[in-house]
């Protein structure tokens, strides 16, 4: 069983990694229920404390994964159109099957959005766009390196008890 919760605790944190980039999936709390999967094993104590802290990140980090994008637009000029067509923007980029389809869809939604509002002025509805890109970037930037921080920490919790499961 103990092998079993191993298998399913890394295929886990492995997913936690695709969902910093997958806006439908959440990577860090993914990775998280691979940390929780791997403490419930008969091998490695429960630490708490650890799981805590680990999962306190994990919703900060969730958290502002909704936010960083519409700051990202609200401060290189955008209005509430561009935030929201951002987010639908992203959602068409998911389901589309093109290379790099939910950023280009995160900028085309902004971009679409800043024009409903005001169509005259493409200058200030390209910049939210890119700020809202930029802020996209920044967000899975984020949300990468605490599914890695958690991968690490998967391997050295395996590592440290490998002795037990084999």
């Amino acid at each position: 069983m103990d092998i079993f919760l191993l298998i399913i605790g890394l295929l886990l944190v492995l997913l936690g990694i695709i969902g910093s980039f997958l806006p439908v999936l959440p990577g860090p709390l993914t990775g998280w229920f691979g940390l929780l999967v791997l403490h419930l094993t008969s091998v490695i104590p429960m630490n708490w404390t650890f799981l805590c802290i680990t999962l306190g990140v994990a919703i900060i980090i969730w958290v502002l994964d909704y936010i960083i994008p519409a700051i990202g637009t609200k401060r290189f000029g955008g209005t509430k159109y561009g935030v929201y067509g951002t987010t639908i923007g992203l959602i068409i980029g998911l389901l589309t099957p093109i290379p790099f389809g939910i950023l280009i869809g995160a900028f085309f939604g902004a971009l679409i959005g800043e024009l409903m509002f005001d169509s005259k002025d493409t200058n200030r509805a390209i910049k939210a766009s890119f700020g809202s890109f930029i802020g996209l970037l920044a967000s899975a930037t984020i949300k990468f390196s605490v599914a890695v921080v958690y991968v690490v920490l998967f391997f050295i919790k395996f590592w440290e008890y490998k002795g037990a499961f084999f």
